[in-house]
């Protein structure tokens, strides 16, 4: 009987230390399967923009929209931090427009790299709603996408809309990076984005990495008159992987 109460008090404690063992070896794999850190700010670089001359002087007239922002020069972006490798996708690539015969300017002209605003640098489409299209050509992951409308004159653009899409229609998959149209006068959904006043610093807009061939910029006239105009538009990303 004293061999077998002895027996069973040894098997006793071995479990107990294995048992320890194991709870152990758990903490230390706990330990190694934390999640991954951060990466490094090594992995990004910092693209400057470059911004035209000025083209009005003195303080603006305030535009008469609901939703239009207080000037805050202190908030203009002028620099961008995005991963390494990121290009203007859009330099040299072919636009269209829901108006296919501009009154002013070539559509060639919103992708030629130059957001001056003077004569001859800026398209002019129809009035109301009209769109201008960047094809990129290859399906893309995009970072920031900069644009200007017509900054020589202090003007506000109406229902301005920023979307992407892998279809050349827009009809399916579409991501809207930005939008002003508070009310919905677009029939695209209301937008939470203010109206600004243009200026050479043009608007920066966070597209978050999305997926995506096709920038579509939407505009309903400005507070000037009903006219739709482009300076330029950059789309800064990689090829998609």
């Amino acid at each position: 009987m004293k061999n077998t109460l002895h027996i069973l008090t040894g098997l006793a404690l071995a479990i107990t230390l294995a048992s320890c063992g194991k709870k152990e070896e758990a903490k230390a794999g706990g330990s190694a399967a934390a999640p991954a850190a951060a990466a490094p700010a090594g992995d990004l670089e910092e693209i400057k923009l470059e911004f035209p001359k000025p083209m009005f002087i003195g303080t603006p007239v305030p535009a008469e929209l609901p939703n239009l922002e207080k000037a805050d020069p202190s908030k203009v972006v002028k620099s961008i931090m995005v991963p390494k490798g990121t290009t203007n996708l859009a330099k040299g690539k072919k636009v269209s427009s829901s108006d296919a015969a501009p009154i002013i300017g070539d559509l060639n002209l919103v992708t030629d790299g130059d957001a001056d605003g003077a004569d001859g640098s800026f398209v002019e489409l129809m009035p109301g709603k009209q769109w201008v299209q960047i094809d990129l050509e290859a399906p893309a992951t995009i970072y920031k996408i900069a644009m200007w409308h017509y900054h020589k004159q202090a003007q506000a653009y109406i229902d301005v809309l920023v979307q992407v899409s892998d279809d050349p229609e827009f009809k399916t998959g579409v991501t809207t990076l930005f939008n002003s149209d508070h009310d919905d006068t677009s029939a695209m959904g209301k937008g939470a984005d203010p109206a600004y006043v243009e200026t050479n610093h043009g608007r920066v807009i966070d597209a978050k990495g999305t997926k995506a061939r096709y920038v579509r910029l939407w505009s309903n006239g400005n507070t000037s008159n009903d006219m739709n105009h482009y300076c330029e538009v950059q789309v800064y990303g990689t090829p998609a992987k």
